[in-house]
């Protein structure tokens, strides 16, 4: 649901539903969550509230479901990588990395949507609230299981790590605060990747 040059053109021919959800992603990205009221959504999406409120029930249940949206589209890239290197998981979490490298520059524009939806959204009960920490959650578990089976010692810590890396880019590129922020991150989930199989091999040969 990417923006385009072309989105008036583009949104005419999307359903009603799809298209008030393009216009939420546009508004709730450039603007915040608070600040955009469903009056606004329905003037963008060219439809009216009462049209919104046909497909969603609440505001926060079309918040909830755009960042489904969202969250499906990073864990598409897991089944990538996964299906691009089937029975090589130290490739897959490359594969992750460079994924997340790779949508850095929007990131530096917009903001990481998780990241900016948690700042607006405080209280933990909120269904959007619970989306991403569900989100987070599923994509730590894939992350770890990716690291048991690239046989890393202690996956849980190394995935750990892999994920403080992925998270802190994303926050980097948007602050400013670090450049070449692509290019570093991938060095260093290579790095940890390569120093958690040295150790595994300087314990084998301890044991053998």
């Amino acid at each position: 649901m990417a923006s385009t040059g072309r989105r008036p053109s583009r949104v005419a021919k999307l359903p009603p539903r799809e298209r008030i959800l393009d216009a939420a992603e546009e508004l709730f990205q450039s603007e915040g969550i608070r600040r955009v009221g469903v009056q606004a959504i329905a003037e963008r999406a060219e439809t009216t509230k009462m049209a919104i409120y046909r497909h969603f029930e609440t505001k926060d249940a079309l918040v909830a479901e755009w960042l489904r949206i969202v969250a499906a589209d990073y864990q598409a890239a897991f089944d990538r990588v996964e299906a691009e290197y089937p029975g090589r998981p130290r490739e897959q979490i490359l594969g992750v990395a460079r994924f997340i490298a790779d949508g850095l520059p929007a990131i530096s524009h917009r903001g990481c949507p998780f990241i900016n939806s948690i700042a607006e959204l405080p209280d933990r009960s909120h269904p959007a609230r619970q989306v991403i920490e569900q989100h987070k959650a599923h994509q730590t578990r894939r992350m770890v299981a990716m690291c048991t089976e690239a046989e890393l010692p202690d996956p849980e810590q190394t995935a750990a790590e892999i994920t403080f890396v992925l998270e802190g880019a994303q926050v980097s590129t948007h602050n400013g605060s670090i450049d070449q922020t692509g290019d570093r991150l991938l060095k260093i989930v290579e790095g940890i990747v390569r120093q958690h199989r040295s150790s595994l091999g300087a314990s084998q040969a301890t044991t053998d």
